[in-house]
């Protein structure tokens, strides 16, 4: 019985003044039970292509972004093969063709996350849409395909800098989803994902130890090390980030300066700016895309815009 109709009930055998004392303390009792319940989640705005799924106190929701990352494919200097590869799957995935999952790995800064910002910018305009979903969030996964599996829109769930440690449970429900739940992936949604590791999980010098040898010679890995690849593996599409050499981190120095208001053709030797972008580089130990847009930004901030 609810608590209208235990009012109503009470109300015929109370006299008036013990009525009004019920009805204090049935509001009363209302406002401790509310604050105890959870808010309610906020809805999702899906007029916009790019969401985080959030999670508090066991319970999710897709946020919106409001200004995503606003990065071109041309502002990908040096990973033409790389850029080339995802946009074609991308392309095949928004036309409703077959398409793989897609996973990246390799270098520091050198453009896997962007790559897939970038990919988004070039066909939202196409019903493309963009989930970043953290690493200690990917239980919640088969809770996201329930809620875009029924949209007209095409997703993918991006997992930036991923990586797992033995027994961690976002492993198991990543594995579900790729390729092992029954329900199976929605054809409207697949999964990106970066990782400076190749197979996303530690690998130990004792696990070397488990691999068997045949009478012929052959090695196979132990059962440790064939769990740690197979979740690498339900990704159809491998793609491979090295580190720049120093043209080619040139290259992309003078990109960004040309993005910053300055126009450099090319950082011949003899160029003062060419010396200033390799001591920026020695000082922070590494050639990527990222040192040399950062290294760009710090020259545009220090000098003073040349006149057009």
């Amino acid at each position: 019985m609810n608590l209208l109709k235990f009012a109503a009930l009470k109300t015929k055998s109370l006299p008036m003044t013990d009525f009004s004392r019920f009805l204090l303390r049935a509001e009363a009792l209302m406002n401790r039970i509310e604050a105890i319940l959870p808010p309610p989640l906020p809805s999702t705005d899906w007029s916009t292509c790019a969401f985080r799924w959030r999670s508090r106190n066991g319970r999710g929701w897709l946020e919106s972004v409001r200004h995503p990352h606003a990065i071109g494919l041309d502002d990908l200097q040096g990973v033409d093969a790389q850029k080339e590869s995802v946009t074609q799957n991308t392309l095949q995935f928004i036309q409703g063709k077959p398409a793989n999952n897609v996973l990246l790995t390799g270098a520091r800064g050198t453009g896997k996350s962007s790559l897939v910002k970038a990919v988004l910018n070039r066909f939202s305009h196409r019903g493309l849409r963009l989930i970043e979903v953290d690493k200690d969030d990917l239980a919640y996964l088969p809770d996201i395909v329930d809620l875009v599996c029924e949209r007209k829109e095409k997703f993918i769930v991006f997992c930036d800098d991923l990586s797992f440690e033995t027994n961690e449970p976002g492993y198991k429900a990543m594995k579900s989803l790729l390729d092992g739940s029954i329900t199976g992936m929605p054809e409207n949604l697949l999964v990106y994902a970066t990782s400076n590791r190749r197979h996303l999980m530690p690998e130990k010098m004792s696990e070397n130890l488990e691999a068997t040898h045949t009478a012929d010679g052959d090695v196979h890995p132990g059962e440790t090390t064939e769990e740690k690849v197979s979740l690498s593996e339900r990704f159809g599409l491998w793609l491979s980030f090295y580190a720049f050499s120093q043209d080619e981190y040139l290259d992309i120095c003078a990109h960004w300066l040309t993005v910053f208001g300055y126009p450099t053709p090319n950082l011949a030797i003899g160029n003062p700016v060419r010396r200033e972008a390799l001591q920026w580089t020695q000082m922070r130990g590494a050639r990527s895309g990222r040192v040399a847009w950062q290294f760009a930004r710090d020259y545009a901030g220090r000098h003073k815009a040349p006149k057009k």
